[in-house]
This record gives structure tokens, sequence and C-alpha cells, in this order.
């Protein structure tokens, strides 16, 4: 093994990251965790380390479980509804293993995880995403077997009633918006703009939902928009009013779904991904909380 911490350190930051976003759904707490982790690789006595890979995700994995217990509090006083941080590439955030949710970071995903304690959602996390043992998932979060499998079933199954069955991500990798999307978005963007309810109404699910993240530091919905009358009714009025001729939009994939990212002339104003499913708009998440855009590169 190398002498240089970096240097034995940096082939596993991408996984570390991406198992640090999964915990806490935000990237700057992400890769303030994985600073954290190569600081204790830093001091560790590397040349007793058997396995550094199994030594990071389990330093790792602990240090997000200790920011969970501080982000309790501040989650419980959040302005309006909480969304993760809008991703574009899922590939730099992918786990090197083939398991059914590796290539999922999808915000129904991430919002079903949120729903689900530390433990649980670590077990699951380790076992069903970055294929971790039960023996490893064990001397991880310092629980027995038993304990541990039982986390992760009851994760799993919450996991699975939260997804939505006809809602598939892109795959990792993907970066460009599919042209049939791109066409619905289009024309969705399209009937909004000109206030066109009937349009809108018939392009969403009956049961559509908008979900809108300003954390009480921009103007956003403070709760849920539900119903698919309610959503277009809700979003013509808001984009005929909101969208002005010094908008700049491109579309991109968030989180691997297909989106918007809009700038103003100060800089990123909003990422918009939809969730679709067949040919209708499932569910639409709207991210304009200023510090959850800091780490997107503005264009």
């Amino acid at each position: 093994m190398t002498t240089d911490p970096s240097a034995s350190f940096e082939p596993h930051r991408r996984r570390l990251l991406g198992l640090a976003y999964r915990m806490l759904g935000s990237m700057a707490e992400a890769e303030d965790a994985v600073q954290e982790a190569y600081l204790r690789w830093h001091h560790a006595d590397r040349e007793n380390v058997a396995e550094p890979r199994a030594f990071l995700i389990t330093t790792t994995t602990r240090i997000c479980l200790d920011v969970l217990k501080s982000a309790r509090v501040r989650r419980e006083e959040y302005v309006g509804p909480w969304l993760p941080d809008p991703v574009t590439d899922t590939a730099a955030l992918a786990p090197d293993t083939q398991t059914e949710m590796a290539e999922d970071l999808s915000v129904a995903l991430l919002l079903a995880l949120d729903r689900l304690s530390p433990l649980e959602r670590a077990a699951f996390l380790l076992h069903d995403v970055f294929d971790y043992s039960f023996t490893q998932v064990a001397d991880t979060l310092g629980r027995n077997e038993a304990a541990c499998r039982q986390l992760a079933s009851r994760a799993r199954t919450r996991v699975r009633e939260a997804r939505p069955a006809g809602a598939i991500p892109t795959r990792a990798g993907s970066s460009s918006v599919d042209a049939k999307h791109a066409e619905l978005v289009s024309a969705f963007i399209t009937a909004a703009r000109s206030g066109d309810v009937a349009t809108l109404t018939r392009l969403l699910a009956s049961d559509a939902r908008v979900v809108s993240d300003g954390g009480g530091k921009v103007a956003a919905a403070l709760n849920v928009i539900e119903g698919a009358e309610r959503v277009a009714a809700f979003l013509a009025g808001v984009v005929r009013k909101g969208w002005t001729d010094d908008l700049t939009v491109r579309f991109d994939m968030i989180n691997g779904l297909p989106g918007l990212i809009m700038s103003g002339p100060t800089g990123l104003v909003q990422t918009i991904a939809f969730e679709i499913e067949g040919d209708v708009v499932k569910a639409i998440y709207v991210v304009r909380n200023p510090d959850k855009l800091r780490h997107l590169a503005s264009f």
C-alpha cells in the first residue's frame, strides 16, 4: 500500500460521496463527510488496514449517522417541503456494484430514504446498494447480524412501497433527455407559459403533485400541491407571472429524471425534475433553495 494517504484515498472518493449523498440528501454535507473520512484516513494506522474500502465506507457511514443526529432538529425547523439537493451527474455518485438499486438516485427514492430511521437507511444502503454482507453491515453499525437484517428488510419494504411503479429513472451515465420525454416537457412548458390549464391537465396524471423547496429563503409553495386540476391551475399562474425574458433555460437530467435548469442574471434560479409515468407527468420537483443549488455549475 502506498504511504501517501491522498493517493490511497482518491480511488474511493466517488463511491464515498455517493454513499454520503444517499445518506444525507445534501451535497454540501456529503462532501464535508467525505472530507472528514479523509482526515481520519490520514491519521489512521494505514499499514494495518487490511481492506481500505471497508474501512472508508464504515468510517463515512458512521460520520453520516452522527450528522443525521444533528440534522433532525434542523429538519423539524425547515420551512416548507424538503427535497434533496439536485444532481445532474448521477454516474459520478454510482457505486461499483450491479445491484437493483445501484443506479437509482431518483427524488422518489431519496425521499423514501429520508423517511427511514438513520440505522434503517444505513443498513439498506450498505447491503442493497453497496453490496455489503450483513456481517460487514453489523460491524459497521455495531449491531448483530439479525438486527441488521431486520433493519434492511423494513427499509426495503418501505422503499418499494414509496418508489413509483412506472417511473423508472434513466440509467446512471445518461446525460441527455430522452426525445419522447423532452417532447412531453416542452409541451408542458408551452402550455404553462400560455396559461392553458386544459392542456396542462391532460398532460398530468390524475394524482399528480408538485413539491417545491424554497427553504424559507425564496418564494415557494409551502405545501405540496396535489391533483391534476390543482397542479395545472397552480403552475399556469406561477409560470405566467414568473417567467421573464432574462431567464435562461436548458434541458438536463436531474437525479436521473428529465428536467430543466433555469438561470437568471445573478445565477441559478431553480431546477425542475419531471417524474413521468407513461405519457403523463406524475410529479414535479422544484428546488429553489439557493443553498441547494450552489454545487451546480452555472451556465
